[in-house]
């Protein structure tokens, strides 16, 4: 009859219709995502264990070295290399020095810092250099280790080359017009005399030029810097030379000519003044003025 519908078909129908959605229900049923916070958790937590753990050795490590033992350990080491080299024959057992003169054989063995049988390895030339350019004699030192027995050390010490007077006291100046610390200036009266500010500067220019001229250097007693821009030279016999500021060594060679033609020194003056390119200014007696005055 129409409208009708089987009870078996429905039944089929039915039944596909339940199995259809039970599969479409299966097929489109969402699957279980992972996570994500839960596995970068875990990461994490395995990365911290790694740095956990590292930290530990380098807090272990440190706590090592603070406490001392990686510091014993090491210098033990290095105490019994340094024996075994000595075993072996690299020990000081010589010590040469040059160009000494001045200064003392103890203060040199005190600033080397050895003594014989000491392990030359743990010698530093370098160390030693320092504190041997710090003694007052020595200007420059070279020192080396000769393996395996020898230190060698070459001096190369100050020269006095005059005696500086400024504010009422006298001191030792070399060449450079450095002053010699511990020089006694009464060990050296016979080195000329600089005064005044400025002169130690100058004095290597001023004796050059002094020794240029031998026999007149021979009466020169003092140097007296003027203002620091020029020489007056006190002569025996109280005479009285005055220096150009410019070119003075050529004031000083003239000076010398007139000497040797003239013996104008052994004359009546107190007063020979250069400054003048073109003139010489004799003063007698009766006209002189005290050393040192720049008029």
């Amino acid at each position: 009859m129409r409208g009708l519908i089987p009870t078996a078909w429905w039944r089929s129908k039915a039944r596909g219709s339940e199995i259809s959605r039970s599969r479409r229900g299966h097929n489109t049923a969402k699957r279980p995502r992972r996570n994500a916070r839960s596995t970068s958790n875990r990461r994490l937590w395995r990365r911290t264990g790694i740095g956990a753990a590292a930290s530990v050795v380098v807090l272990g490590l440190a706590g090592l070295w603070y406490g001392g033992w990686v510091e014993r350990g090491v210098a033990a080491a290095g105490r019994a290399l340094l024996a075994a080299t000595v075993e072996a024959g690299f020990k000081v057992d010589d010590v040469l020095v040059e160009g000494r003169a001045r200064t003392k054989r103890s203060a040199i063995l005190e600033a080397l810092g050895v003594a014989r049988d000491t392990p030359i390895l743990a010698f530093d030339p370098h160390a030693a250099k320092r504190r041997l350019e710090a003694l007052p004699w020595v200007r420059a030192a070279i020192v080396e280790r000769r393996l395996p027995e020898a230190i060698f050390v070459r001096l190369v010490e100050r020269k006095p080359r005059a005696l500086w007077q400024h504010q009422g006291r006298l001191a030792v100046i070399d060449r450079g017009g450095d002053v010699i610390p511990g020089a006694k200036p009464e060990a050296f009266a016979h080195l000329p005399l600089v005064v005044g500010k400025g002169a130690p500067g100058h004095a290597a220019d001023l004796l050059a030029m002094l020794d240029s001229e031998p026999e007149l250097r021979t009466r020169v007693s003092a140097a007296v810097r003027v203002r620091d821009r020029r020489w007056n030279l006190r002569l025996d016999g109280g005479i009285d030379v005055r220096l150009p500021e410019h070119n003075p060594a050529a004031a000083w060679a003239e000076l010398a000519r007139i000497q040797r033609e003239h013996d104008v020194l052994g004359r009546d003056v107190v007063i020979i003044d250069l400054r003048m390119p073109d003139r010489l200014i004799v003063r007698t007696a009766p006209d002189a003025a005290p050393a040192g005055e720049d008029t």
